[in-house]
Protein backbone atom coordinates (compact mmCIF):
# COMPACT_ATOMS: atom_id res chain seq x y z
CA UNK A 1 0.00 0.00 0.00
CA UNK A 2 2.71 2.49 0.57
CA UNK A 3 4.34 2.36 -2.82
CA UNK A 4 0.68 3.12 -4.34
CA UNK A 5 1.55 6.69 -5.04
CA UNK A 6 4.99 6.16 -7.23
CA UNK A 7 3.17 5.34 -10.32
CA UNK A 8 4.18 7.53 -12.89
CA UNK A 9 1.70 10.04 -13.98
CA UNK A 10 1.70 11.61 -17.39
CA UNK A 11 3.04 15.21 -18.44
CA UNK A 12 0.53 18.11 -17.68
CA UNK A 13 0.47 19.88 -20.94
CA UNK A 14 -1.33 23.46 -21.54
CA UNK A 15 -2.28 25.15 -24.60
CA UNK A 16 -0.15 28.21 -25.56
CA UNK A 17 -1.95 31.24 -27.14
CA UNK A 18 -0.48 30.06 -30.45
CA UNK A 19 -1.90 27.04 -30.23
CA UNK A 20 0.90 24.60 -29.19
CA UNK A 21 1.38 21.92 -26.43
CA UNK A 22 3.51 22.87 -23.70
CA UNK A 23 4.45 21.87 -20.39
CA UNK A 24 2.58 24.01 -17.96
CA UNK A 25 4.89 26.94 -16.49
CA UNK A 26 7.40 26.76 -19.16
CA UNK A 27 7.99 29.02 -21.96
CA UNK A 28 6.43 27.65 -25.51
CA UNK A 29 8.91 25.99 -27.69
CA UNK A 30 7.15 27.59 -31.04
CA UNK A 31 6.39 31.20 -30.27
CA UNK A 32 8.52 31.27 -27.09
CA UNK A 33 6.01 32.96 -25.28
CA UNK A 34 5.07 32.65 -21.67
CA UNK A 35 1.90 34.55 -19.74
CA UNK A 36 1.34 36.19 -22.86
CA UNK A 37 5.14 38.40 -23.14
CA UNK A 38 7.99 36.76 -25.39
CA UNK A 39 10.46 35.54 -23.15
CA UNK A 40 12.47 34.01 -26.04
CA UNK A 41 13.43 35.28 -29.06
CA UNK A 42 12.85 32.48 -31.85
CA UNK A 43 13.72 34.15 -34.83
CA UNK A 44 16.99 35.60 -33.48
CA UNK A 45 18.09 31.70 -32.53
CA UNK A 46 17.02 30.14 -35.64
CA UNK A 47 19.71 32.84 -37.01
CA UNK A 48 22.51 31.83 -34.69
CA UNK A 49 21.74 28.65 -35.51
CA UNK A 50 21.61 29.46 -39.04
CA UNK A 51 24.95 31.36 -38.70
CA UNK A 52 26.76 28.83 -36.60
CA UNK A 53 26.58 25.89 -39.09
CA UNK A 54 27.19 28.16 -41.53
CA UNK A 55 30.37 28.88 -39.70
CA UNK A 56 30.97 24.95 -39.03
CA UNK A 57 30.75 24.06 -42.42
CA UNK A 58 33.31 26.93 -43.99
CA UNK A 59 35.73 25.63 -41.10
CA UNK A 60 35.40 22.05 -42.45
CA UNK A 61 35.88 22.73 -45.61
CA UNK A 62 39.15 24.90 -45.16
CA UNK A 63 40.33 22.00 -42.85
CA UNK A 64 39.67 19.64 -46.15
CA UNK A 65 36.99 17.97 -44.12
CA UNK A 66 32.94 17.82 -45.39
CA UNK A 67 30.28 17.15 -42.71
CA UNK A 68 29.54 13.84 -44.17
CA UNK A 69 32.82 12.53 -43.59
CA UNK A 70 33.44 13.66 -40.31
CA UNK A 71 30.61 11.40 -39.60
CA UNK A 72 31.52 8.75 -41.20
CA UNK A 73 34.88 8.53 -40.02
CA UNK A 74 35.33 5.62 -36.77
CA UNK A 75 36.47 6.77 -33.66
CA UNK A 76 40.14 6.28 -32.91
CA UNK A 77 41.04 4.81 -29.16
Amino acid sequence: MRRSHHAIAGQRLAKCECGASRMSHRACPECGKYNGNVIIDIVARAKRDARRDKRKQTELRASGQTAETKEKEPAKT
